[in-house]
């Protein structure tokens, strides 16, 4: 999987990790945002969490363990990121409602997808990155720093650090 190769999503190790990580997103996702379990959940659920981070239910990823934010970052509600493979955010970055950062991809050849096969492709987003309400973030894709994504864009390809993307697919405005 962290390969980068094709997997076995219904891998019985694969399963029991999106589980683990399933009741925790379910306990964080229904506690009181001051409750202070909130933050220890996020501690154990994600790979990195930089101080001062708010991450406002609901949330959703599939391991989280592979998930490294820096510090003082903004998670609106409804954001999913899967997590297949790392994703990497910076400091600074804000993320609008609805955001989704998406690691996973499926085969293009049918027979392979009727295998239950996939594969992933990981995500990096720089420091001070904005990303609007509802953007869809696509495998493989770099966000430079001090870029902005307009709401409801789609990227599919690479952002240059301090440009501004918007539209499906997403284009330098």
């Amino acid at each position: 999987m962290l390969a980068g190769e094709l997997y076995d999503a219904g891998d019985p190790e694969l399963v029991a990790e999106r589980e683990k990580a399933a009741r925790l997103l379910h306990r964080f996702n229904h506690l009181h945002p001051d409750d202070p379990a909130s933050a220890s959940l996020l501690d154990e659920l994600l790979g990195e969490l930089g101080a001062k981070c708010e991450i406002r239910p609901p949330f959703y990823c599939d391991y989280g363990y592979n998930i490294s934010i820096g510090p003082r970052c903004f998670f609106n509600f409804g954001c999913v990121l899967l997590d297949v493979m790392p994703i990497t955010i910076g400091a600074d970055c804000k993320f609008g409602p609805g955001v989704q950062v998406l690691t996973p991809d499926h085969p293009r050849d049918a027979a392979v997808r009727r295998q239950g096969l996939e594969r992933a492709d990981p995500i990096a987003i720089g420091n001070n990155v904005w990303i609007g309400g509802a953007a869809v973030i696509l495998p493989g894709v770099t966000i430079g720093t001090d870029a902005i994504v307009a709401a409801g864009a789609v990227v599919t390809r690479d952002v240059a650090p301090g440009s501004l993307v918007g539209g499906v697919p997403a284009r330098q405005l």
